[in-house]
Parts: C-alpha cells; structure tokens; sequence
C-alpha cells in the first residue's frame, strides 16, 4: 500500500507591503477626507464657491487682456520706455499686466500637461461638481491653487509698477480718490499685496474644503504657481 502524500499547503503568501507611494496617496487622501468632513458644517458653502469662482480662468484672463489693450483702443500718449505724466496708470501697468497675460497662458498649458500626465481621479466624496467651474476630472495639481498663487506672488514681485500707477491715479483723481488711496502708495502696495496674499491662501484651502482636491494637489498647484510668478516676472514682460 502506498503512503498517502501529503497534503499541499493552502496557505499563499502574504501579499508585499504597499509602496512608500501608496502609503503617502492613503495619508493624503485620509487627511483631505477628515478636513472636509470637519470643516463642512460651519463654513458656509456659498463662501467656498464664490472663492472657487473668483480664481476662474475664465474670469481672469478676458479681463487681464482688457486691461493690456484698453491703452491701445484709446487714444492719448504710448507707454514707451520712459512714461510721461500723461500716460494712463493702465499704460504704467504694462510690466504687471503682460506677465500677468502670458503666465496665465503658462499656468494652463502646465497644469493640463501634468493633469493628463498624472491623471489622478478627484477625490470620491467631490458631489456635486459643477460643470461651469470644472472642465477635467483630474485632481493634481489644483489649477486653482496654482493660478492664485502665481497671481499673488507677481503682484508681489510688481509692487513697483503697482506702487507708480497708484502714484499717478492719486495726483490725477478727486481728492476722494486721493484720500483713499493715502499719502504713501507705497503702504497702499503692502496692504494690497497682503489682501491678495490673503485671498490666494483662502482660494487655496477651500479646493479642501469642497473635496474638489487632495491636500497634496493644493500645496503641489501652489508651489507650481509661486514658480510661474518668478519666471513670469522675470521672463514674460514686454
């Protein structure tokens, strides 16, 4: 009689650890969830998207190029590489407001190359996604954090552009306008700067705050758009 073999193990191994990748989406994506479930009942929705609505492409870039060519369908001196004291504060807007144009342009291009690249899927409990705000599915990086942080970091880099166009407006205006703007139109830049600052950073905290992004894509679209701000600055005026 033959011995009976012994029987084949069941038993599979176990399966390999996650990826340090993995682990880091898992982290993300539970800590983008608990923001948003804690901060849904007391901030008021109406706020997030009127924020969300603000920093639309589709708002921003019309009037930026308003604003580059409105000195050329008027009539009334050029720019020119020394303005005189009849040139518009739109005309003394130049070097803030070209950059402003082609980074927006930048900003685009980039952030649909990398979507479509890494084609991450927003997050889950993302409901109701309006389709006026959105035009992809893809999560990273936030076009959103990117564009106002690129905003915000070339109206910092443009505070003396921004402060010679406030001069001008101050000498040219009613005294009402002239109060309002101050004696220093260097201080009205830093307060001003400040609020874009300010408004770049809410923009920013409340694609969490919807669940349209992960914590990862806001701080990713942010660091993008600082960069767009530098190279747009430096490399994008006219």
């Amino acid at each position: 009689m033959e011995p009976t073999p012994p029987a084949k193990s069941t038993t599979h191994p176990p399966p390999p650890p996650p990826s340090l990748l993995r682990r880091l989406v898992a982290i993300d994506t539970k800590l983008s969830q608990h923001i948003h479930i804690l901060a849904k009942p007391f901030l008021p929705h109406f706020v997030l998207l009127l924020l969300e609505l603000s920093a639309d492409f589709r708002l921003f870039f019309p009037v930026a190029l308003s604003l580059l060519l409105a000195p050329l369908l008027s009539p009334g001196p050029g720019p020119g590489p020394n303005p005189n004291p009849n040139s518009s504060p739109i005309q003394l807007l130049r070097p803030f407001l070209s950059p402003l144009l082609l980074g927006l342009l930048l900003d685009l291009a980039l952030i649909g190359l990398i979507k479509f690249t890494v084609r991450r899927a927003r997050p889950v409990y993302n409901k109701n996604m309006n389709v006026a705000v959105s035009v992809d599915h893809f999560s990273f990086p936030s076009g959103h954090a990117s564009r106002v942080c690129f905003v915000a970091a070339l109206f910092y880099l443009s505070a003396a552009a921004l402060a010679d166009a406030l001069l001008h407006l101050r000498s040219s205006s009613p005294p009402a306008v002239e109060r309002w703007i101050g004696a220093d139109q260097d201080k009205a830049v830093s307060v001003l700067v400040s609020v874009v600052w300010a408004w770049a950073a809410a923009t920013s905290i409340s694609r969490i705050l919807l669940g349209r992004h992960f914590v990862s894509d806001v701080v990713a679209g942010a660091c993008l758009g600082v960069v767009e701000g530098a190279v747009a600055f430096h490399f994008l005026r006219f």
